[in-house]
């Protein structure tokens, strides 16, 4: 069976995004915006509608990231990664939950959706790690591996075999995403910490 082009296009297209991310290189975003437009269509065809719903948020979010990552830092700088701040996770969860709740019903009772509760969840969870990558918390990543593997379940029953395969690799590049990130935190941080011991010994020495 071969891939119809409009999914093999956005399959080749979202892997190279998703790829990118992990290396914090901004293409991503340009890259994941066409992705989204296609799959737009797809969801739309097999009945997924909180999915294709989900893309049009994903475009606000892809543009809001782009511009995060170029001019979100200190002084309209690059955007570093940080750890999740508490309040962060905990309204990330709120949303989540609630957004579910009120998806999922709307979907059950309006429409002729399929799975309505689980792509509802599958689809508030990816913007919530959407929104957690655009402002480059490393927590992120965790999120991620949670949709990918949630997502291979939905795909595989729906029959998107090749789509089910593309959240495969999405997982595995996820745990790429979450060693890649940590280690440039750790890195960055680490070297703040040695800079600031530094100045303090020299602080003192002067002051003794």
């Amino acid at each position: 069976m071969m891939m119809p082009l409009e999914e093999f296009t956005a399959v080749v297209l979202g892997v190279l995004a998703v790829y990118l991310s992990t290396k914090q290189n901004v293409w991503t975003y340009p890259l994941g915006i066409i992705s989204v437009f296609i799959y737009i269509d797809i969801f739309y065809e097999v009945k997924l509608y909180a999915d294709m719903g989900l893309q049009v948020f994903f475009i606000a979010l892809l543009i809001y990231g782009w511009h995060e990552w170029l001019y979100g830092g200190e002084n309209k700088t690059e955007l570093h990664v940080s750890k999740t701040p508490k309040k962060i996770i905990g309204g990330n969860i709120f949303f989540v939950v609630s957004a579910t709740g009120i998806l999922g019903y709307s979907l059950h009772q309006l429409t002729d959706a399929s799975l309505p509760y689980v792509d509802s969840f599958l689809a508030v969870l990816s913007m919530s790690g959407q929104y957690l990558q655009a402002r480059k918390y490393l927590g992120n990543w965790s999120v991620w591996v949670a949709v990918n593997t949630g997502s291979i379940a939905m795909y595989e029953m729906k029959g998107l075999y090749f789509t089910m395969a593309l959240y495969g690799v999405y997982l595995a590049l996820a745990i790429l995403g979450y060693r890649e990130w940590k280690n440039d935190f750790l890195r960055k941080n680490s070297s703040t910490v040695t800079f600031d011991s530094v100045i303090t010994k020299e602080f003192l020495k002067q002051h003794e």
